[in-house]
């Protein structure tokens, strides 16, 4: 995102390895995408399946040894999320937010601070109903979002 009032990006931001540098393969492509849909089928979130494959399988980036990301690998298999990943942390965010105000009504620091994630909720809806991740009548609504989170959490 650029600067509140500048109108410039910043350059500074973390930087993945080449893929070069990766170290060999020890497992291969077969191997690893069965690993990748076990774990979805547990019922593991795409960020938690690369922590997994990073720390039990010495497997850093996915995409280095697939050449594709691990979300393109689990739609191909047919697992998809109904509301993307990262869309549902900030809705549980905002959930949990709404949850501590109704409880501290004084706090006026986490109003604005859920009004802010929110914002990035109806920001992210607008690119993912663009995009066709959800469908065009999709609408964030807070009580429909603790209905969501119940149901999957």
């Amino acid at each position: 995102m650029a600067r509140m009032h500048s109108k410039k990006h910043g350059k500074s931001k973390s930087r993945k390895p080449l893929p070069e540098l990766v170290p060999e393969k020890s497992i291969d492509k077969k191997q690893i995408e069965e690993i990748i849909v076990n774990y979805a089928k547990q019922g593991m979130e795409p960020s938690r399946i690369g922590l997994k494959l990073k720390e039990e399988h010495g497997i850093p980036y996915v995409k280095h040894y697939m050449g594709k990301r691990l979300v393109q690998i689990l739609e191909e298999q047919g697992i998809k999320a109904p509301i993307p990943a990262d869309l549902m942390d900030l809705m549980k965010k905002a959930v949990n937010m709404n949850a501590h105000i109704a409880k501290n009504k004084q706090d006026k620091n986490n109003t604005i601070r859920l009004r802010r994630i929110e914002s990035k909720i109806w920001r992210l809806t607008k690119y993912y109903i663009r995009t066709g991740a959800l469908p065009v009548g999709w609408r964030y609504d807070l009580k429909q979002a603790e209905l969501l989170i119940k149901r999957s959490g």
